[in-house]
């Protein structure tokens, strides 16, 4: 085969022609041409009709399938016999896919997850402790960009071992805080103070309501959970916000927040030393006689 295929290229390279050698490359321009128009068509086709994860896998097929047309019928008119090609290109194929596993395997995961789609293009996903947006979706590989603008690849094959979290999938999102107050205080007072913060903001959705639960008994405060509904896209905003309304309204109301102290010892050099509380001094001195007394 591999002979056959050396003859070939020296009976092609030692007679063709120039005109056939701008023809094979006119054929191969005009494809690459037809494939990126063939490509933007069908993506502002399928633009409404599908998501941005199937549009972009369509349109990448459609190139390349216009291209690989247009690249055999230029060696065809190149002079190159198909059939010696195809050989090749079967054997080659065989050969890197016993080289390359691991692509293989990459390769098989990433369609599953064409087939599955538990994501798509623009959602924000959690793979391994790693948040960021998905940027692109390939065979071998997902792109992703964090929230603090870093390029991440992650294997399709870690995708389908590893647990994702799809942080963008539904509509709204419910933000979970801990709020810690004294045992002093009085519980269903804060809960109602909570609840109220809950009915000002903006961010926080009717439906579901809001509602605020007892979680436990702390070594120094009684441990609330307050939960609340909202948007998707405005999470980071929410959280911050009503945590900064939190401490306000409950220093505005006079109730503690506690948190543990720590005292830190390091041998005779730092022990801490005796605050002693001094009595004010009483007036020792005497009554003057009167004037007229020694006169």
């Amino acid at each position: 085969m591999i002979e056959e295929m050396e003859s070939s290229l020296q009976q092609v390279a030692s007679g063709l022609p120039w005109m056939q050698w701008l023809s094979a490359a006119f054929l191969l321009i005009l494809g690459i041409f037809l494939g990126s128009l063939a490509a933007r068509s069908v993506s502002r086709v399928m633009q409404t009709r599908a998501s941005r994860h199937h549009t972009v896998m369509v349109r990448r097929l459609v190139f390349y399938i216009i291209v690989a047309v247009f690249a055999m019928a230029a060696l065809r008119e190149a002079g190159f016999s198909l059939d010696v090609v195809l050989g090749a290109a079967g054997i080659l194929t065989v050969a890197i896919g016993f080289a390359s596993q691991t692509s293989a395997s990459n390769m098989i995961s990433g369609l599953f997850l064409l087939v599955e789609r538990p994501f798509e293009i623009g959602d924000f996903i959690e793979v391994d402790a790693t948040l960021g947006e998905v940027v692109g979706i390939d065979m071998l590989s997902v792109k992703l960009r964090t929230t603090d603008n870093l390029y991440v690849r992650i294997p399709n094959e870690t995708l389908i071992k590893t647990p994702v979290v799809n942080r963008s999938r539904f509509p709204i999102r419910r933000l979970d805080l801990a709020v810690g107050i004294a045992y002093a205080e009085d519980v269903e007072k804060v809960e109602a103070l909570l609840l109220e913060l809950a009915e000002r903001n903006p961010a926080c959705l009717e439906e579901p309501r809001p509602f605020v639960l007892v979680t436990s008994f702390g070594p120094s405060s009684v441990d609330l959970q307050f939960s609340f509904w909202v948007p998707k896209e405005r999470v980071l905003e929410s959280r911050s916000s009503m945590m900064v309304d939190i401490k306000k309204t409950l220093d505005r109301k006079g109730i503690e927040i506690p948190f543990p102290h720590t005292s830190i010892y390091a041998g005779s050099h730092s022990a801490p030393f005796r605050v002693e509380l001094l009595r004010p001094e009483r007036s020792t001195q005497k009554e003057l006689p009167d004037a007229d007394e020694n006169g």
